[in-house]
């Protein structure tokens, strides 16, 4: 089996305001028909599968960086979206929190009903992955989020999350279908974390035994093995730090949006009327959607399209997020009727953004950076849990 990463990340229990989650919902469906478009509904599951990418998703998605909130908010925003266009795009996403994890089996068999899949088996393989990490692996995270995520054509990924109180942290473990061999013999090549003492395994090899005693599962053995397995801590501070970024992928970003301008590429034309700080947002999301999984290695980079709900590293700006989104709309639109200039543009972005990072070598002004979209967020509808950003207090009326 392969279970394709785990991501530690500090607990966080802020809630996610109507005028975030709605625009979250647009944008993330926008990635997920961007990505099906050009790559395919498979594509869409494996990047899900993927805590580095998902912990981008979500930066850019307005969320805060690092916390564990990132992870419900994420999958509630995809399947509000995705659910209603699952039989246009193929995809459908069951479970959730809590209570809505529980509802996964019967979710899970309602699909399969519409698409002619194996819903008896799908249905195990959503438990056993939850018992694997639940139960099988007592780490001291019990789960209390579970999503499972399918295609039509019964490839899937799980996403699910547990929380330790010991340690004041979540856990989010991803799996993937793409490599099923077994459950329960070595289903890990690592289980990465801080060491908290002895931990019980039952998935081990050595516990093959005692395993045979409480589970009567698979007995095969898996022919096929992960040589690594994807494993993301995140920091413990909120605000977001220059050596959280990758500072040359982030400040070729800026300097394209501000100081190169768009106009000055005949291949970004389409993208004429866009200002710097649309296009800057525009930029990271098209690498979230058209990137390589190298480049999802400093997931806080993306905070720096749409900030974050709590102000880090600045508010959500929401006129610009909000162009965001009819940018995407507009784009996907237009391509399903063959006109894919528009699309094609927005796919380039993130080609001319890695183009221009191999001769660019960042200053040091990453806190003057902040500063400024602090100081400017107001102009671009500012927005966070603790309301609207106003301008300064001395701001004077300007004629020219």
């Amino acid at each position: 089996m392969k279970r394709s990463g785990s991501a530690d990340l500090p607990l966080h229990y802020g809630y996610v305001p109507l005028w975030l989650a709605e625009r979250m919902a647009k944008l993330g469906l926008a990635v997920v028909e961007s990505i099906v478009l050009d790559y395919g509904k498979d594509e869409v599951l494996r990047r899900l599968s993927d805590p580095f990418w998902f912990q981008s998703l979500g930066a850019v998605m307005g969320m805060d960086w690092h916390s564990s909130g990132i992870t419900t908010s994420v999958m509630g925003a995809l399947k509000k979206a995705v659910n209603p266009r699952s039989r246009e795009l193929g995809i459908y996403i069951c479970g959730g929190k809590g209570k809505h994890s529980t509802r996964t089996p019967a979710e899970l068999l309602n699909v399969c009903n519409l698409t002619g899949l194996n819903g008896d088996e799908l249905v195990r393989c959503s438990k056993l992955s939850a018992k694997v990490d639940n139960t099988a692996i007592q780490d001291g995270f019990q789960l209390y989020t579970h999503n499972f995520i399918l295609s039509d054509n019964g490839k899937w990924t799980v996403v699910q999350q547990g929380m330790s109180d010991a340690s004041r942290t979540a856990r989010r473990y991803h799996w993937h279908s793409e490599q099923l061999t077994s459950f329960v013999e070595d289903p890990h090549t690592s289980i990465y974390g801080k060491n908290e003492g002895y931990i019980l395994n039952m998935a081990d090899k050595q516990a093959g035994s005692s395993r045979k005693a409480v589970m009567q599962i698979a007995t095969e053995k898996p022919e096929l093995m992960l040589k690594e397995i994807r494993q993301l801590v995140m920091p413990g501070h909120h605000d977001v730090r220059a050596k959280d970024v990758d500072l040359k992928r982030l400040g070729a970003v800026l300097w394209l949006a501000h100081e190169k301008q768009p106009q000055d590429f005949e291949d970004l034309l389409m993208l004429q009327g866009l200002g710097p700080r649309t296009l800057q947002s525009l930029a990271l999301v098209s690498e979230v959607i058209h990137g390589t999984p190298s480049r999802f290695k400093d997931p806080a980079r993306f905070s720096f399209a749409h900030g974050g709900k709590d102000g880090h590293p600045f508010p959500v700006p929401t006129k610009v997020y909000d162009e965001t989104i009819g940018t995407l709309q507009d784009a996907i639109q237009k391509a399903k009727i063959g006109h894919t200039e528009k699309h094609d543009a927005i796919k380039r972005l993130t080609q001319i953004a890695q183009s221009a990072e191999q001769d660019f070598t960042p200053n040091a002004n990453f806190e003057q950076v902040i500063e400024k979209e602090k100081e400017q967020s107001w102009r671009y509808g500012g927005r966070t849990v603790f309301g609207k950003e106003k301008p300064p207090h001395n701001q004077q009326l300007k004629l020219f």
